[in-house]
């Protein structure tokens, strides 16, 4: 069996595709033959360290968090999964694993697949979908609120919108100016780029979603409504000390609750929750994908899925 792993932590270039044993399942995993996997910014940021002080320093690691796939075993403990079982899932940041034939996740982050939905879609959505729901309960929203997305067609970002809007909010957001059409077509009004003056949509928000880092907190308090929240999914040493100060402004650190995932599959299952994919290779062409995606971006918006 195959998988996509290193020695030491670093740029693109440590990566390497090679044979590997999964380790013995414990009580609580499942082994799951993986036949969709997602990537996400955040495997190249574990991957050069910056997450060292949880993944630690025992080499080699896996690549690779969002999945999708079939059950091949499960250990001692696990009561709802099968084997055969179409599954979604992620796998804990210390273990990592998904680019693989196999990977071993816990119980916990794993649900069944929709029977309506690509292995390939499916493998898009649990790290983005699970954060943006996280993140919108966090903010407690509520239906006819009014919500800001900043960065509005990122894999949160545009996965908060969709979620938003099936609970009968409002939606408004910031993208790149080339792309506002697409945002409007998803739903989104108003629609301003990343350059906007906060000041022109001051006091309009109950909730405002800080999605990538180039958003001031300041300029998102003036776009709040008095006893609005703002929430961020980046927890920087200093949004996570900001955070902890009385105010409007809470940091989210998403996290495995299987009954979030679930309800992130039925959203995709239903229709609501849909990411674009912007490219499908196999797992023996995946390097190069990967280090094409880092290094320069897609040519187009949306996810690079790694198929074995």
């Amino acid at each position: 069996m195959k998988r996509i792993q290193y020695h030491q932590y670093g740029g693109p270039e440590v990566m390497r595709l090679e044979d590997f044993e999964p380790a013995p399942l414990g009580a609580d995993e499942v082994l799951v033959r993986v036949h969709a996997a997602a990537a996400n910014p955040m495997d190249f940021g574990i991957r050069a360290g910056r997450m060292k002080h949880v993944t630690g320093r025992r080499f080699p690691r896996a690549m690779g968090y969002d999945f999708s796939g079939v059950v091949e075993a499960v250990g001692d403990r696990v009561t709802r999964l099968h084997v055969g079982d179409e599954v979604l899932g992620g796998t804990p940041i210390k273990s990592a694993g998904a680019f693989a034939d196999v990977v071993v996740a816990q119980e916990k982050g794993v649900v069944s697949k929709p029977e309506n939905l690509s292995f390939e879609d499916a493998a898009a959505i649990p790290t983005v979908g699970i954060t943006a729901l996280q993140a919108l309960t966090k903010g407690k929203l509520q239906p006819g609120q009014a919500v800001f997305v900043h960065s509005c067609l990122g894999g949160v970002g545009r996965s908060a919108v969709q979620i938003a809007l099936a609970h009968q909010a409002t939606v408004a957001g910031s993208c790149r100016d080339n792309a506002i059409s697409e945002a409007r077509d998803l739903g989104i009004g108003p629609v301003v780029d990343f350059g906007f003056d906060p000041a022109s949509l001051a006091r309009r928000f109950d909730l405002v979603l800080i999605a990538a880092g180039t958003l001031p907190v300041k300029a998102a308090r003036t776009m709040l409504k008095p006893g609005g929240r703002i929430i961020s999914i980046l927890p920087t040493p200093s949004n996570l000390a900001r955070s902890v100060l009385p105010g409007p402004f809470h940091v989210l650190v998403a996290q495995p609750i299987t009954e979030d995932l679930e309800n992130v599959a039925r959203a995709a299952g239903q229709g609501i929750l849909r990411l674009p994919i912007a490219r499908t290779v196999p797992l023996s062409q995946a390097i190069p994908a990967l280090t094409e995606l880092e290094r320069n971006g897609t040519a187009k918006r949306g996810k690079l899925i790694i198929t074995p």
